[in-house]
């Protein structure tokens, strides 16, 4: 009989040397705690964070946080790491995905080829393990898909649903991230706003801070001292006073940026708890809305050196649709034909497409 005082017994292996290592330029511009991980593949995730929190990890003798970018020349300080026989046989068992969740996320890829891969990804699902779900979108991709080098090329909040890129290698990954960080790829998302917006297109440039203050959980606010933030807001839809459907695209991809921004113009995300309208949320909730109304339509932008365009879509999902279906007595069109970014025509030539309803990966 299990104690529920009990302590799981576990079989101490050898603790690693330390090492010191000199990062390669293929090796450069990932985050710290993404190489850790793929350095100490045996550990628990929350172990590498530990290790960072308390300052074993050394880049160039400073202690850094789990968000630093490593850069070509850097030294990096690997600790001695005991990795626990648990740890190795959790990682076939316990510490392994769940089949559903393996199956869920196969399901959700919409485009590969030997470079990236493309999830619609569902909402409800965190791109990585941490706050409170022990895995996401990139530990089961990497648990399905062992013998490949799997890295997220950006990120998605856990209730946004959408596109989500995958590098397959890590030029790739550092082509992308370098394309991100010159304005080169473009996110367009759909949302939902609170209230009847009358700013036509607006953009807004407002630079957003990240502390951790509020109940320990992140919060980000627009602050003088953050970082440059920019969005672009267009009407797509009215729905009387109650809402508006919104494209945004949004040059930069901060934290939490969309959500932060719709606020700040007034136009709060329905049913976002975190930045949102408490009242019209319940209201919206009576309309079927559980979760936040953001969704990740499409990504593009030109391949690096070739210059070939890339393209890739989702539409929007049956939930979402459903909520714009309960409120439509309400709906105007903001301008004519504005309507078709809902169902996107065909891409050109060369451009990939999930089309509505499609779940199956693209082998």
């Amino acid at each position: 009989m299990n104690s529920p005082f009990a302590e799981p017994v576990r079989l101490h292996g050898p603790k690693s040397a330390v090492e010191l290592r000199t990062i390669t330029a293929d090796e450069a511009g990932q985050r710290i705690d993404n190489f850790l991980m793929r350095h100490f593949k045996s550990v628990p995730r929350s172990r590498v964070y530990r290790l960072l929190r308390k300052g074993e990890v050394r880049v160039n003798r400073k202690r850094v946080d789990a968000e630093y970018k490593i850069a070509e020349g850097d030294e990096v300080r690997l600790p001695p790491v005991r990795i626990d026989a648990g740890d190795e046989a959790g990682r076939a068992g316990p510490g392994r995905p769940s089949s559903s969740l393996l199956e869920l996320i196969e399901g959700a890829v919409i485009f590969q080829d030997r470079h990236v891969m493309v999830l619609d990804k569902p909402a409800g699902v965190a791109v990585h393990g941490g706050s409170g779900m022990s895995f996401g979108v990139i530990e089961a991709l990497r648990a399905s898909r062992p013998r490949e080098n799997l890295e997220l090329v950006h990120r998605l909040d856990r209730d946004t649903s959408g596109c989500l890129l995958i590098a397959r290698d890590r030029p790739t990954l550092t082509s992308l991230h370098a394309l991100i960080r010159n304005g080169g790829m473009h996110k367009t998302y759909l949302a939902l706003v609170s209230g009847s917006w009358q700013l036509g297109t607006k953009r807004i440039d407002a630079p957003l801070a990240t502390d951790n203050r509020q109940h320990g959980e992140r919060h980000v606010r627009v602050a003088a001292a953050g970082k440059d933030s920019v969005s672009v807001f267009k009407p797509v839809q009215f729905f009387g006073p109650l809402a508006t459907l919104m494209e945004v695209d949004i040059p930069t991809g901060r934290t939490h940026q969309i959500r932060v921004h719709a606020g700040f113009a007034g136009h709060p995300l329905l049913g976002d708890d975190k930045y949102g309208d408490r009242e019209r949320n319940a209201e919206l909730k009576r309309h079927g809305l559980k979760r936040t109304f953001l969704h990740a339509q499409s990504v593009a932008f030109e391949w690096p050196g070739s210059g070939m365009p890339f393209h890739v879509s989702a539409p929007l999902p049956a939930e979402l649709s459903a909520v714009l279906d309960a409120i439509t007595p309400m709906k105007r069109t903001a301008k004519r034909g504005a309507a078709n970014r809902l169902n996107p025509k065909p891409p050109p030539h060369g451009s990939a497409t999930a089309p509505r309803g499609s779940r199956k990966p693209a082998r």
